[in-house]
């Protein structure tokens, strides 16, 4: 979104003419996610419409499932079903990234991403009804097993979405005259010996610390050998029964990049040169988290050092090249993608927080605000910005929603009670 949005600010009237193809008619600012599924954000505010902003651009709502250059030819699922040939001129992969998944039994069956904006909503709903639920029922075992929450990855993702949540449910469970805080059971699994890698290793420390004095249980080194049923079996003996288990553990190229006849690095990654040009071919851009663009600010440590998949540099690579393709329609020569490490940020609920911005490192409230300030900076439109910013303000003076709308998981079910009679 962000390419096609500098291209028409770029190009002259009839110079060039910029199709979008995605599956969803809207584009997802995923930092976002966590504060929409706690109700600290609208969750309409963290999408933008694409037909709205890119008003000089054709948008076509379908899936690309082939790309074949040489023929300069995308093939393209539309949503009634039928299927159509897209030709081009110059091509432009932002595909961005799927959930990485493992061979875990019951991890189809019983996990839950948090990448999309449906999944940020039924999240928030699942959990809110599990409270119900559990608040009605005189079995101790299911109130256990609905009152038990499993959060899979401890990247960024993970952890916002975890402390976001268990901060939402906390809240929630004062409306609850039959259940208490410490009825609920909050639990992190993380493969590797610490959490959020992107920051220095004192504030993976302190972010543990802190989801551990709130009474969340932190599995470290820790791996899960299955979830079938809701059993979720641990590699170090543990084992317990939940309803919800959400899994964040990294994620990898679309793979639809694999039907292309573009080369792919050994992680399924588009290669690009550092202009964000793929490799060896011509009229062929990559950017995002499905293009292994190189990072030219750690060459000298590691010259196979490429982008992290991060919005960051999603962001800033799409304001680039836009700008490079316009100077090689124009006979000129792409720029390099370099940029200065601004350092990161991430909400562990409300109020609290944790940033290492320019060798800056703060905790809680301070950091809480910089990491808010920082995303509503980076929110594409202003129409956004303002709307994310008086959903905070709203949020504040009249406290967060905790209704739950599950309702909106099967619409038609008390219709269809009804006319069953």
């Amino acid at each position: 979104m962000y390419t096609a949005l500098g291209l028409q600010k770029k190009l002259r009237s009839r110079e060039a003419s910029v199709t979008v193809v995605d599956p969803q008619p809207h584009m997802t600012y995923q930092p976002f996610l966590p504060e929409a599924a706690a109700g600290s954000i609208e969750p309409r505010h963290v999408v933008v419409p694409l037909r709205r902003v890119l008003k000089r651009c054709h948008v076509l709502t379908g899936r690309v499932t082939k790309i074949d250059h040489a023929a300069k030819t995308a093939t393209v699922e539309a949503l009634d079903g039928h299927i159509e040939e897209v030709g081009y001129d110059t091509l432009v992969v932002a595909l961005g990234s799927v959930a990485r998944t493992l061979p875990i039994p019951g991890l189809p069956e019983r996990g839950i991403a948090f990448k999309t904006i449906g999944e940020a909503i039924y999240l928030r709903n699942h959990v809110l009804s599990r409270l119900d639920l559990a608040s009605t029922t005189d079995d101790p075992e299911l109130r256990r097993r609905l009152l038990t929450f499993v959060v899979i990855g401890g990247g960024y993702a993970g952890i916002e979405a975890l402390a976001e949540l268990e901060d939402m449910a906390r809240y929630a469970t004062r409306y609850y005259d039959t259940l208490d805080q410490k009825d609920m059971r909050w639990v992190l699994v993380e493969a590797a010996g610490r959490v959020m890698p992107e920051v220095r290793p004192s504030l993976g420390v302190y972010t543990v610390k802190q989801l551990e004095e709130r009474g969340i249980e932190c599995f470290l080194d820790t791996r899960v050998k299955s979830m079938e049923d809701g059993h979720v079996v641990l590699d170090d003996g543990t084992e317990f029964d939940a309803e919800t288990i959400i899994w964040t553990a990294g994620v990898k190229a679309n793979p639809v990049l694999a039907n292309t006849d573009l080369p792919l690095d050994q992680r399924g990654r588009v290669l690009c040169t550092a202009a964000m040009q793929v490799q060896g071919v011509d009229n062929a851009w990559a950017a995002g988290d499905n293009a292994a663009v190189p990072d030219l600010s750690k060459t000298d440590e590691d010259p196979a050092a490429t982008c992290s998949p991060s919005a960051q540099h999603a962001v800033r690579q799409a304001k680039q090249l836009s700008k490079n393709i316009v100077r090689v329609l124009r006979g000129g020569k792409p720029r390099v993608y370099t940029h200065k490490y601004a350092g990161s940020v991430a909400s562990l609920g409300l109020y609290k927080g944790v940033a290492d911005v320019y060798g800056v490192k703060a905790r809680g409230f301070v950091a809480w605000g910089m990491h808010r300030a920082y995303h509503v900076s980076r929110m594409p439109t202003f129409n956004r910005k303002v709307r994310v910013a008086f959903d905070w303000l709203g949020a504040w003076l009249f406290k967060r929603e905790v209704v739950s709308l599950g309702q909106i998981n099967n619409p038609k079910a008390e219709f269809d009670r009804v006319t069953r009679g």
